[in-house]
């Protein structure tokens, strides 16, 4: 218990002067980059096949993936405009044939999304280290869709999905915070809303599928002001 105490004694004095002489980040140029989770929604998806007027809803589930990139602005002092590259993958989980009324057994494929955006955030200063912030952005999204390859109820297997990919409209939705570390540098911890407009996937001239993309994501940003 002692040497325990004596442990946490040290690591207080070690801590605690760095965290008097932090500061919040001063207004100017600065630059970040990111880490985290992409928490993508089900995906509607309509696929129609050429040679049938018949058109076939599926419901697409997603594993969690990864989410990362970098950003670009200037701080104002309370508003940042900034330019932000990213880039979001998950493999497909299940699919469900909605119209005809059961999920296929077995699921191999995935999407890629590779987004450029610009920014507006709103930082709320106060006398402390942690500033709490909101905004959003709008830009566009290029979606990266693999051959989607299933397994049906009656043991058919095939191509559900041709590879594709196609540009859209993105926009974004989030908030956080931003923990000064020292004058330049803090850690920016956030969380974002992220959607697309449909996008349509016709590289096989017999088939075309379409659907937007939205995801909930968590992410973790250091940030480096000059």
């Amino acid at each position: 218990m002692k040497r325990n105490f004596i442990g946490i004694a040290v690591l207080a004095i070690l801590v605690i002067p760095a965290i008097c002489f932090a500061t919040p980040p001063r207004p100017g140029p600065y630059a970040s980059v990111f880490l985290g989770v992409s928490i993508p929604e089900d995906m509607d998806v309509t696929t129609t096949y050429f040679g049938d007027p018949q058109q076939y809803d599926d419901r697409v589930e997603f594993d969690p993936g990864i989410f990362t990139g970098g950003t670009a602005g200037f701080d104002f002092g309370y508003v940042r405009l900034e330019g932000e590259i990213s880039y979001r993958y998950s493999d497909m989980d299940s699919i469900t044939a909605k119209t005809e009324g059961f999920e296929f057994n077995s699921v191999d494929g995935n999407l890629g999304v590779f987004s450029m955006m610009a920014n507006a955030w709103f930082d709320f200063h106060n006398a402390s280290l942690i500033t709490p912030y909101w905004g959003g952005g709008i830009g566009f999204a290029v979606l990266d869709q693999d051959d989607t390859y299933v397994v049906d109820p009656q043991g058919g297997s095939g191509v559900l999905y041709p590879g594709d990919d196609d540009t859209v409209f993105a926009y974004q939705l989030g908030v956080g915070i931003e923990i000064a570390l020292n004058p330049m540098m803090s850690l920016d911890i956030g969380y974002r809303y992220f959607g697309t407009s449909d996008a349509k996937f016709n590289s096989d001239p017999y088939i075309s599928s379409e659907g937007n993309f939205e995801s909930h994501n968590a992410v973790a940003a250091l940030r480096v002001n000059f």
